[in-house]
């Protein structure tokens, strides 16, 4: 079957409109939610942010001990580990005096190298960070793509990186694309192709194989 992310694209933008996403009020609160966000649900994210709002500002989240951040962030499960990649996190966007303009300078490679070699961040977390607060044309591979591509009928590649570079070949280097595309399919899968699909009304549903 030919892989037409493009047309995936227009036929869900068309059925949902703009998603104005990364649901965050600052691109620092966006990149804390992104690590607060890995093994949880967004319920529990929010029930972080919320505890920690009083500190969300660089300086005033790395002044805080980190049994301090993990006690905060506790709601969103797996808090010692997490308060840990926030700290590790923090040392490496103050090593850029957690200047976001002097990061957007950044050739998008490079970037995503020394995000990824900050302790705990991967792939999927890197890529939404450089798409949401550095505005990097980046395609994010995460569990609701692999599961929408699949029962439409397309066969991925198993790599991630092998998966993102598929998709961004069909796409112009456009951040605004990619913010767009990642958040469509995110409310796809929640609201039709979930774990247990809900095909009725599926603005794919003519393109779609419907494979289990």
């Amino acid at each position: 079957m030919k892989h037409h992310y493009p047309l995936i694209y227009r036929k869900l933008y068309g059925h949902y409109g703009p998603q104005n996403w990364w649901p965050a009020d600052t691109p620092f609160e966006m990149m804390i939610g992104a690590i607060l966000v890995q093994n949880t649900s967004w319920r529990n994210v929010e029930k972080a942010i919320n505890r920690l709002k009083p500190f969300l500002e660089p300086r005033k989240l790395d002044d805080l001990p980190e049994e301090k951040i993990a006690e905060l962030i506790r709601p969103s499960g797996y808090y010692n580990i997490k308060a840990r990649r926030i700290r590790s996190f923090l040392s490496w966007f103050k090593t850029y005096a957690y200047d976001l303009d002097r990061i957007k300078e950044r050739e998008k490679a490079a970037l995503r190298e020394e995000l990824l070699n900050v302790k705990g961040i991967g792939p999927e977390t890197a890529d939404a960070i450089l798409v949401y607060a550095f505005e990097k044309p980046v395609f994010i591979v995460d569990a609701y793509a692999r599961r929408i591509f699949h029962r439409i009928g397309y066969d991925m590649p198993h790599s991630y990186d092998r998966f993102q570079r598929q998709v961004e070949a069909q796409f112009p280097p456009d951040a605004k694309i990619f913010n767009e595309f990642h958040a469509l399919l995110v409310e796809h899968g929640k609201t039709h192709c979930r774990t247990v699909p809900l095909c009725g009304g599926c603005p794919l549903a003519d393109i779609c194989q419907k494979r289990k």
